[in-house]
């Protein structure tokens, strides 16, 4: 649905800041989504070929007025958006917005000379997040303000709606500011939820909390069991330290049933989940043996030993712990050995690796470069890479290449749905 042509900015966004009001023509994305005009000049909620009315100074400005819409304008879904820090792009039309993300991911691979088949995209529908961080502000006895930081400010955005999360998520928010109520008991508290919807319910990992004055009182523990109870949440942590349990947090991969640690990792939706966890398994057909380097709980470790023998291992003990117990709900594979390692300060050798000759590996944003680095020296004969920054991918791809790899395809995954964020899996063979 296309605005109508003089289309004026929600007047909750940020206070316009100072300088002149001034005419331009967006021709291009930042990298961060917002419009780029000649200058360069970046505006907020602009697209390609837009004329606009921006106002500020320097290189950063503020949008006050579309003169001239996009074809490839819509109208956001959230009522938020503008205001919420959270989404970026709600106002671009799907396929457009796609393939920048796609032209994206390809010009960080060829700052690093490499040509590559990308593959179409898999890209998450609105309402399927079933992770999100949402942050706690002082509020009434009875409800806390909860919701995403705002623009370009520590201020809170209180949400109402989330067209990004699960629906449960969202059916969630009033009892989730009941629950975040009792946290405040200490001036530098600033409480975030981390909230995961799990196969058992909700799972709510409080951080935040000043834990120098003893943390949370006796009674305001108990009030936060209570409305946790009420709200019939699965469990309630606070860094870790379980606070109320009704169940233990499950999830589903692959053929096993896993039980979370808390504020265990997951990919943020299961849909993007099951997708990459499938074409990690066609492109592993027919290894003999293979290793999952930074398994996690096992997103692809289970997939995995259907096909082979798995070594998997991640920096994470509990997590560990986990895959290994899940094991007993998942019979019929072909056997998981796994070890809590930290593949930074001690990654798998090449030495190590002399019998496999498949690696996965999905490390956290910074990447794996020492690990690449063994694998590049090992006779492992493929890997793929998951990775949620194509630049560390791009240089840890880079590594491989040299070594005498191939970056056969890449499938971009779009997760963080009307973010700049783009994902992948990278297929390597020698």
């Amino acid at each position: 649905m296309r605005p109508p042509p003089r289309h004026r900015r929600a007047q909750t966004r940020p206070a316009r800041p100072a300088g002149p009001a001034v005419e331009l023509t967006i021709d291009t994305l930042g990298g961060e989504g917002d419009g780029m005009a000649p200058g360069p000049a970046f505006v907020p909620f602009t697209l390609p070929g837009e004329r606009v009315l921006a106002m500020g100074a320097g290189e950063r400005r503020e949008l006050i007025e579309v003169l001239q819409a996009s074809a490839e304008r819509v109208v956001p879904p959230c009522p938020h958006f503008g205001t919420c820090g959270g989404c970026a792009l709600q106002h671009w039309d799907r396929a457009p917005y796609l393939a920048w993300k796609v032209e994206r991911l390809a010009g960080t691979l060829a700052r690093q000379q490499i040509d590559t088949e990308i593959l179409p995209p898999f890209a998450a529908q609105p309402g399927t997040r079933r992770r999100v961080a949402l942050h706690a502000r002082r509020g009434s006895r009875d409800a806390a303000k909860l919701g995403y930081k705002a623009r370009k400010s520590w201020d809170l955005v209180d949400i109402t709606a989330c067209p990004i999360s699960d629906p449960a998520i969202v059916a969630a928010i009033p009892a989730l500011k009941r629950l975040a109520a009792p946290l405040f008991e200490h001036p530098k508290s600033a409480p975030t939820l981390h909230v995961t919807l799990t196969a058992s319910g909700l799972e709510i990992d409080i951080s935040g909390v000043e834990r120098k004055s003893g943390g949370l009182s006796a009674d305001a523990r108990v009030l936060l069991a209570e409305r946790a109870a009420e709200a019939d949440f699965a469990r309630v942590t606070i860094d870790g330290e379980v606070a109320y349990q009704a169940r233990q947090p499950q999830v589903h991969l692959g053929p096993a049933t896993v039980a979370l640690p808390p504020g265990a990792f997951l990919q943020a939706t299961p849909q993007a989940e099951a997708a990459m966890a499938e074409f990690v398994a066609v492109e592993a057909a027919g290894a003999a043996r293979i290793a999952d380097l930074y398994c996690g709980v096992g997103t692809f470790t289970f997939r995995l030993a259907g096909i082979a023998p798995v070594y998997a291992c991640d920096f994470a003990p509990e997590a560990i712990r986990a895959l290994g117990s899940a094991m007993a709900s998942a019979p019929g594979l072909h056997g998981v050995t796994a070890e809590a390692r930290d593949l930074v300060r001690r990654p798998v050798l090449a030495e190590e690796l002399k019998k496999t000759d498949l690696a996965v590996f999905d490390p956290p944003r910074a990447g794996a470069a020492e690990q690449t680095a063994e694998l590049a020296r090992s006779k492992v004969a493929r890997v793929i890479a998951v990775s949620c920054n194509p630049a560390t991918f791009a240089r840890d791809a880079r590594t491989l290449i040299d070594a005498g790899f191939a970056l056969d395809r890449v499938l971009p995954v779009d997760q963080f749905l009307w973010s700049p964020h783009i994902e992948l899996v990278g297929v390597f063979s020698r």
